[in-house]
């Protein structure tokens, strides 16, 4: 009899503290494993003509990681030229590992340049936002946008022989979009419009290319950015 009562006690001791680590297990995450972060885009995203270290979705990491939340390096999914929809068709080939903690997504400057209207950009950012979500486990305040720069301002914009006013109209239209797209899904939109026109035309704050942003104007972006992510990641932690 004693043997038995001792028996059942120790595996019930045993179940509680399973209990007890699984609970731990899912609500607290270990010191050591760092967020996961996706970055979907075009040539913004992948930094055309900078160092990968100066990457905006870099920058924010690394101010992320000074400010104590610990984000694993970006995986980017993002290439030079493309628009929407060849971002989706680029989506249904990658192989992603979600959830991900958090999902950024910047694009639409290659739809304005091509020609394409408003609305065709509007569907296809709504399917592009509900992907996002998706990969961030369903959790809407865990995605971003960034707005789309003026490029228009550029030195390749002046130099362009296009109507820089009409690109300015086009692309005030198409972020106006975006604004409301993702206030409706419950993603934050970060406005990196105003800095890049105010500032897109310094030497200093374009690549050699004359086109894309440098490291000092990726910087720029970061730090309106990181506020904004730096609040949604300590809210989901709550």
């Amino acid at each position: 009899m004693w043997p038995e009562v001792v028996r059942t006690l120790l595996l019930a001791s045993l179940l509680a503290g399973a209990l007890l680590m699984g609970a731990h297990l899912c609500h607290a995450r270990t010191p050591d494993s760092a967020l996961r972060y996706l970055a979907l885009g075009d040539s913004y995203t992948i930094g055309e003509s900078v160092a990968e270290a100066d990457r905006w979705p870099l920058q924010l990491t690394a101010a992320l990681r000074k400010s104590g939340i610990d984000v694993a390096d970006p995986e980017i999914l993002a290439t030079t030229g493309w628009t929407t929809d060849e971002l989706s068709a680029a989506m249904d080939a990658h192989h992603f590992t979600p959830p991900y903690d958090l999902v950024s997504l910047a694009i639409g400057v290659n739809n304005q340049y091509r020609g394409r209207d408003v609305d065709n950009y509007a569907r296809e950012l709504v399917a592009l936002l509900l992907r996002a979500i998706g990969l961030a486990g369903g959790h809407a305040e865990r995605v971003f946008m960034l707005s789309i720069p003026d490029w228009g301002v550029t030195r390749f914009g002046q130099e362009s022989g296009r109507d820089t006013a009409a690109i300015a109209a086009q692309l005030d239209a198409f972020n106006a979009r975006a604004a409301k797209i993702c206030a409706r899904r419950g993603v934050a939109f970060i406005d990196i419009l105003p800095v890049s026109r105010q500032r897109g035309a310094e030497a200093q704050m374009m690549a050699e290319d004359g086109l894309h942003p440098s490291a000092r104007l990726y910087a720029e972006w970061s730090a309106l950015a990181f506020p904004v992510v730096r609040d949604l990641l300590r809210a989901g932690d709550d």
